[in-house]
């Protein structure tokens, strides 16, 4: 079995940072791709960031500039820095990686975390 645990959410002001973290856990061979989605209130889940197992990335056109998402594979950990942070930012963020284990390639989530921009 794999988990992804992911933490740093919490209750920030307009233009404050936070630094999300999430790690993988369990029967890991390797790691892929590693990403971060957001759900905001009453919206479905969205495409924030993406960074590839040779650390290409690419941004949503609304993070651009503002968030960065990094990676350390020998911890097996993805991060989000999110600076400039806005109201509409205010969602659950989950991370996602793909995974390679004894029965191939599978992708899995986080439980995610909470992200509030206050105005």
């Amino acid at each position: 079995q794999v988990q992804l645990v992911e933490s740093g959410g919490g209750l920030v002001q307009t233009g404050g940072s936070l630094r999300l973290s999430c790690g993988a856990s369990g029967s890991i061979f390797s790691i892929d791709r590693m990403a971060w989605y957001r759900q905001g209130p009453g919206k479905q889940r969205e495409f924030v960031a993406r960074i590839s197992s040779s650390g290409g990335t690419n941004y949503a056109d609304s993070v651009k500039g503002r968030f960065t998402i990094s990676r350390d594979n020998a911890k097996n950990t993805v991060y989000l820095q999110m600076n400039s942070l806005q109201p509409r930012d205010t969602a659950v963020y989950y991370c996602n990686m793909y995974v390679r284990r004894v029965a191939g390639w599978l992708d899995y989530w986080g439980q995610g975390t909470q992200v509030t921009v206050s105005s």
